[in-house]
This record gives C-alpha cells, structure tokens and sequence, in this order.
C-alpha cells in the first residue's frame, strides 16, 4: 500500500529569497538561514514520502530590490515552489518592521491556500515572524505546528544590552519586546521545535519561560555536497577545472590581489554579514596586535556586499566603519583584504577551495554562532576552522575534529589559535581530512530530511496514512473539519442575522438547522449580530442552536471561527485604521441625551449608547464626530441604539471581509436580515434575503438587485432564501 505523500508549507518572512543565485549577505536578512530554507525545500522536494512543498514569503515589488521577489511563484523543481503573499506595502520591509503586516500575510496565504487543490499537511515557520504565521495558520487548519527559531530574542537582546544599546534602543529598533512575546506563546504552541543543536536548546530556548518539557529535535542542517567538494577534487578530475570555474577562480584571486602586497602568502577568510555580532573587529584586532600572524598569512573578510557604506542600515554602517578605522590603526594595507560584494552561488565555494589550497585557515569571529553553516561549507572544502565554543561550532568539532574553539573575544587567543593551524602542518592536514570526512557524515541535507520526516512520522502518524485507510482530518465538535478546511472547501455561505430573522419561530428555526446538517459538505454558516459573544453565546444556549462556523458579534467589529471561538486577529488589525475610541468618547461626552450602554454592550471597537433620536440628535452625533475631525462609522437601529465603530467595521464589511479572505463567489453567499441595521450587509455585492417581518425602513430596499423580500417570516424566510437563489434543490 502506498502512503500518504505530505503536502508541507514552509514559512520565511522577509522576502529576499530567491531560487537562482540568492542574495547572501546584503543585509541582516539574507545570512544563512536564506540557504537554509532553500536547501530544506529542495531537498525535501526529494523525498519519495513528499508530494509537494511551497515555501512562502513575502513579495516585493521594488525597483530597490530584484524583479525576481517580485514574482507571484517561482519553481525550483516539479515538486517545490517559492510562493510570494503581498502584505504591507510593495517595498521592501525589513523583518523587524514586518509584524503590523502579519494578519495580512496570513489572510492572503489562506486565500491562495483556498485556490489550491489540496490542503496543507503541515506548517513550519522559521525565525520568528514566521513562527507566528505558521502558527496561526496550523491552528486555523487544525495541522501540526513545527518552529525554527534560526536565533532567538532573549539571547539576542542579552548580547545587545552586553554591547552597551539601551533597552529603549533595542526596542525601537529591533521589536524585541514584541518579538519575545510572540516567541514565547509560539514556544508553547509549536508541536515540535527543530534545533541545528543542543547549546540552542540549552542556552537560548533555556531562556524562556514556556520551554520547560517542550518537544525539541536536534537536527543538524546540511550543505550540497555537489558544490562544496574538497579543493583537491580540482587536482584530480580536470573535468571540474571548466572554463566558468577558471574565469570564477581569477575574478577572486583579482579582487584579492587589489588588497594585497605579498598575495603567494596563506590566507586567513572570515564571511559573515555587517553585524556587530560577528565581531569583525575582534579578528581585525587579533590579527592586527599578532605582527607574527601577519607575516605567516593574509586576512580576507568578505563582510557581506556594499555599494555604498552611507545607504546601508545603520548597525551595518557602523560596523563597516569600524572595520575601516581599525584597518587604519593596526596599519593592515597590503595585508588586509575586505572586497566590497561576492557571488554566494558561485564565487563562495571557490573562495574556500582558494584559501585551502594556500594552507589558510577559515575563521568564525561570532562571540555566538547558533549554529554556523559556513563552518561546514569550508570544512567541505577542506580548511580547518577557528571558531567560538558557544553555540553550534563545538557540535561542528565534536562531530568532525576539524579545528580549535577558542574565546573569540581573547585576541590573544583567538590568534595563537590561527597560528598554530597555519603553522603545524600536521595538524593542518589531519583537521582538513577530518573536516571533509566529517562534513559527509553528519551534514548531508538528504541525512537532514530524512531524520526530520522520521520525527513527523513519529508524531503525526495520521498525516502519513495509508492511502486505502479513511482520510485523518482535525475534526471541531460534532465532526466538522477545522474552520480552515471548512472555510477553504466548502463554496457556499450562508450569513444570518440572530434577533428577528433567525429566532421567532421555533419551528422553521430547528428545520433551518436540519436542513444545514444535511447540505453541511457544501454549505457552511454563520451568525451576525449586534450582540456581544458572550450574550451571543447565552442566546445559542437559550435557543439550543448548533455551533455555527462563524460568528460575526458586535455589529461587524468582531469574528470567531468554529467550536472553540478562535477570533479573527486579521479583521482587528484592519479596524485600527484611524480608531481613536477615548477621543471620540471625549467629543460625545457633553451632549447630554447620551446614555452609555450597560458595560457588556462595550467592546473595544464598538462603543455604545442609548438614543432617543428626536430634536435632530442623530445629526448632532454626527456633526459633533466632524467637528473633532473623527472618522466613524455611525450605526442607529431599532429607534434606540447608537453604535459607533470603525469606519471600517460593520457587518456589511464583515462579510465582504470574509467573502475576499475565503475566497468566495459573491453569488454563493446568501445574507439574510430583517432590520436597518443588516442594511449595509443586505445591500452589499451578495445574494440578498429580507424575512417577511421586517422593519418598515427596509422597504427602501425593495427592487434592488440580489435582494428577495421572502413572503415567509423569520428562519422560514431564510429557507425560502436558500430555495430561491438555488443554495438548496427542492
């Protein structure tokens, strides 16, 4: 029998990803988690028990950046794509300024999701933000939630405030606070944290409230071994030494030459970004106060690629500064090589195999490497390493033997350990060969997947079934699928309004609700009402309804999904626009026919009040809001009820949010409502049905098109609405 293959959606925010020659090192969001994520893709995308990944992030459509992120879709094989959701603006956004877009990046990924033919098996989000969406989207599917932090905010912030930043400063800056909240509800949601080692685990989510007996895996990433082969591979087979790799090998050895007074020397390479992380500065002065150093070997610092030092960020700015000045101090011209911009895809492997074959050292400076992927891109090629013992390296040496770790914040250290690799040439040798075997053995990305789909098979047997047995779908109460696959299944919806239309007749009422049990594989419904959801929730017991898929509570201003109320974080971000509740509670305050609602009829995007509209006191409302220069949306009902919410809230818009979200057709989606305040909803781009009880002021109604005034009142107008536009066949 043959299984279940896995449909997997990976999640990297930020948007600088690309599937041909990827961007590394142009700022702080394209370091090696960029290669990570492609390499995973890929070569899961390789797997036989895999159908399908799409790796999701953001598209930018910028002339500041490459057309490529501008695409909708990228294919990087018949099986992997890069899918790209717009949210926020067009241009490029920094991760760090992304989270405010968050809510729209998740409606728009259920959108495409909708468009699809089959529905994800699982989510994994990596860093953060990502974290976040493919949380929010695994609940939203009822699908395991798999994390990869890359680097965490704790561990991060600790090492900003040691630097001296103020916590103000960090902040501002880099959302820390806001980071670290969400890492740790991510932290106690995820179904299983992926780790590249235990110091991660140890050090960094150890610093977390929530990680206490969490489901953690260590499993090492991987490199292509196909493009890091060891630098005598170009000794022995001439049919690697082609004329690209010849044109590749002088590009560098040019660009280094520039540097450099006696270039026959060894030399010492460092590639990291511009952060002040890396401690650039340290090596520069290890190697500047060590004038033995200096005469064994060159220093070549490939710190990310620039144009122009003035138009890059500002942590970068100061860090490429820094480099400069200190080059100045310790006199390092002729001697020390920092190249303004490398290819990663192409150049990056020769520059490896170019400083193994001069008997050079590749060094981490990072007083904290997570883990560090460009010490096993080198030990693949064959060059001993010097790095910290914090963090990812020391599992890179205990499983490889390939070089020292040392206190990278000691120069004196941190030099006597990149004398001795390039002095000793026994141990040079024995750390390369142990570094090139060691690479095969433990870091392959196809060891990678196959460990990392052992653990999902362990833990969701159920998404890898066998294809004869019953399908295992995540089921909410009384067997309806998650609202997720609800949702993005079903094609028909059906939106009704609680007091008057749905409730006054118990009979059609509970016939309504047999008639949506029966059609429920092509109809979901919802509730819409003025009520609060907690007094909607006292009416559904009152009146024993099911539970419905969605309820639209608080005329418009709040949505909530399935049996366990899962509010609709996306439709609240869009309510903030221009929402100032305590501004427009100090410009009603003084007209005294005012009377504030009792405190359950208050919510934070809908503010309440008694008015007996007489003596022109609607008008006044209104010109009152003007005056302050408030923009609102002001809803009278029933001769009694003031509401102001939003102006985008209400429960037209609700609907139509809804209807763009799910993707619905708007001839698919019947609304049913009796009274002026279902007026926007029953006059919007939907079916329409008005119950024969209706309140005389939606007579102005009556004609317009995709409104049908039913003959029947209450739920059997509704049914009679769902016969008339075809919903159900009699």
């Amino acid at each position: 029998m043959e299984s279940k293959k896995l449909y997997i959606l990976l999640f990297s925010i930020h948007g600088l990803i690309r599937g041909e020659s990827p961007e590394l090192g142009v700022d702080a969001d394209t370091g090696g988690q960029v290669k990570y994520v492609l390499e995973l893709a890929k070569t899961l995308g390789e797997q036989s028990e895999v159908g399908r990944v799409d790796l999701f992030t953001r598209r930018i459509e910028s002339k500041s950046v490459a057309p490529e992120y501008g695409k909708a879709m990228e294919e990087l094989s018949d099986k992997v794509r890069i899918v790209r959701i717009r949210c926020g603006s067009k241009k490029y956004i920094r991760k760090e300024l992304l989270w405010p877009h968050l809510e729209e990046f998740i409606d728009n990924t259920i959108r495409y999701i909708k468009s699809q033919d089959q529905i994800p098996d699982l989510f994994h989000g990596h860093y953060a933000d990502a974290g976040y969406v493919a949380m929010e989207l695994a609940h939203a599917f009822d699908a395991p939630f798999i994390f990869t932090g890359h680097s965490m905010g704790r561990n991060k912030k600790a090492k900003l405030l040691g630097d001296g930043l103020s916590e103000k400063r960090i902040n501002s800056h880099y959302k820390m606070s806001t980071r670290i909240t969400h890492e740790e509800k991510i932290i106690t949601e995820a179904d299983l944290i992926v780790t590249s080692t235990q110091q991660e685990i140890d050090k960094q989510y150890g610093l977390y409230d929530n990680c206490k007996d969490r489901n953690f895996a260590v499993v090492p990433p991987g490199i292509d071994l196909e493009v890091f082969y060891p630098y005598y591979d170009l000794q022995i087979d001439s049919e690697l030494l082609n004329e690209e790799v010849k044109q590749t090998r002088l590009t560098i050895l040019n660009e280094l030459n520039r540097f450099w007074a006696k270039p026959e020397k060894p030399f010492i390479l460092a590639l990291c970004r511009p952060d002040h992380r890396k401690n650039i500065t340290g090596l520069i002065k290890a190697y500047g106060v060590d004038k033995d150093l200096q005469a064994i070997a060159n220093l070549a610092i490939f710190a990310g690629i620039r144009s122009n030092i003035r138009k890059m960020e500002e942590n970068e700015q100061q860090v490429l500064t820094d480099m400069l000045l200190h080059m100045d101090k310790y006199d390092l011209y002729g001697k020390l090589a920092i190249p303004k911009k490398h290819d990663f895809a192409t150049e990056v492997p020769e520059l490896y195999r170019l400083c193994a074959e001069t008997r050079g050292v590749f060094v981490n400076p990072a007083l904290i490497e997570p883990f560090g992927i460009t010490l096993i891109e080198a030990s693949a090629c064959g060059l001993p390493i010097v790095a910290t013992g914090e963090g990812g390296p020391r599992d890179i040496v205990e499983n490889c033997s390939n070089g020292i770790l040392v206190d990278v914040g000691d120069p004196d250290a941190l030099a006597s350990a990149l004398r001795t690799l390039l002095v000793d040439k026994d141990a040079w040798e024995t750390c390369s060969n142990n570094a090139i075997n060691g690479v095969r053995k433990h870091y392959s990305w196809h060891a990678h997947c196959k460990k990392y789909l052992s653990q999902i098979r362990e833990l969701f047997p159920g998404i890898m079934a066998e294809e004869e047995e019953a399908p295992v779908i995540a089921t909410g109460t009384g067997g309806k699928p998650s609202f997720g696959k609800r949702l993005t299944t079903v094609h028909r919806l059906l939106i009704t309004d609680v007091d008057n239309t749905l409730v006054g007749d118990d009979e059609s009422m509970r016939e309504l609700f047999r008639l949506i049990e029966s059609h429920q594989d092509e109809l979901a419904w919802g509730l819409v009402t003025g009520r609060s959801l907690e007094l909607t929730l006292e009416a559904m017991t009152e009146y024993d309804m099911p539970v419905p898929d969605i309820l639209v509570c608080s005329v418009g201003t709040e949505i909530y999904y399935g049996p366990d109320m899962r509010k609709d974080k996306g439709w609240h971000n869009q309510l903030e626009f221009q929402w100032k509740p305590e501004t427009i509670k100090e410009a009603l305050s003084s007209l005294d026919f005012l009377v504030f609602q009792e405190a359950e009829g208050q919510r934070h995007y809908k503010i309440s009040y008694y008015l007996e509209d007489k003596d022109n006191r609607l008008q006044q409302v209104r010109e009152r809001l003007a005056e302050y220069r408030l923009r609102c949306n002001v809803i009278y009902s029933h001769g009694q009820f003031l509401d102001i919410l939003p102006v985008r809230a209400s429960k037209g818009r609700a609907v139509e949010y809804l209807r763009y979200k799910y993707e619905f057709s708007p001839r698919y989606i019947l609304v049913a409502g009796d009274s002026d305040s279902d007026e926007d909803m029953i006059s919007g781009k939907t079916r329409a049905v008005v119950v024969a009880n209706y309140s005389e002021e939606m007579e102005k109604l009556r004609g317009k098109n995709n409104i049908y005034f039913s003959s029947e009142s209450y739920a059997a107008g509704i049914v009679d609405g769902l016969y008339q536009y075809g919903f159900l066949q009699k």
